[in-house]
Formats: structure tokens, C-alpha cells, sequence
């Protein structure tokens, strides 16, 4: 089990910025593909974004390309998503999810929650004028 806490969600006008942080205690991010997902009521979650931990390779889901940057700070044990010229249609909430460390399935794009296991409560998003 690998406890994992979202933060840095918030209500923000279109166009704007918002960096969401996944963060864990006891444990190593480096060693974990970390997952972004969102959800809304009545949808499936959807794949956003991954880092790899075998290349340290990154993918987006088509709706974020361009806007949205994923990054790890390895002295804050952090995974960041960092989100620009955000749309209506990014509000939901959001989860940073992880698979065990043997396994990496940030390989492709479209980014799959079923190959994750460990998930964080989520942090909401709110993107409205």
C-alpha cells in the first residue's frame, strides 16, 4: 500500500494555472509510475497524464497536450501536474495513482486506470468564471 495525497486544487477562471501535487510519506515516488486521473459525476475516470519510472518518460491524454506538464521533485519526494489555460472542461476531481514499483505502465497513451492500484481521495478542480 502506498499512501498517496493529492493538493493544490481550487476554483479558477478559464485561462488560468493551477498545480496539483501527489505527495506520500514512508516511501520512495521515484521508484513508482505516477498516474494523473480525472473524474466527473456520471463519467468514467479518464487518464490525463503519466511518468515513468524505468525512462522517466511522460504521456497526456489528447485533451491536455500542450497545457498540461507533469514533473517529479526528487529532493520533495513530489509529483507535480501542472496545469495551464485550464477550460470549463477540466473541472472534476482529480487523483494521482501509482501501479507496484516492478511494474510500469506508462507506456502509451490512452493511460489506463485499471494498471493502477494505489490511489489518493482526490483534490477538485473548479475551472469557471
Amino acid at each position: 500500500q502506498v499512501p498517496l495525497v493529492e493538493s493544490g486544487g481550487g476554483l479558477v477562471q478559464p485561462g488560468g494555472s493551477l498545480r496539483l501535487s501527489c505527495a506520500t510519506s514512508g516511501f520512495t515516488l521515484d521508484v513508482y509510475t505516477i498516474g494523473w486521473f480525472r473524474q466527473v459525476p456520471g463519467k468514467e475516470r479518464e487518464g490525463v497524464s503519466c511518468i515513468s519510472n524505468s525512462n522517466g518518460g511522460t504521456y497526456y491524454a489528447r485533451s491536455v497536450k500542450g497545457r498540461f506538464t507533469i514533473s517529479r521533485d526528487h529532493a520533495k519526494n513530489t509529483v507535480y501536474l501542472q496545469m495551464n489555460n485550464l477550460r470549463p472542461e477540466d473541472t472534476a476531481v482529480y487523483y494521482c495513482a501509482t501501479a507496484e514499483s516492478d511494474y510500469d505502465p506508462c507506456t502509451t497513451v490512452p493511460i489506463l486506470p485499471y494498471q493502477y492500484d494505489y490511489w489518493g481521495q482526490g483534490t477538485q478542480v473548479t475551472v469557471s468564471s
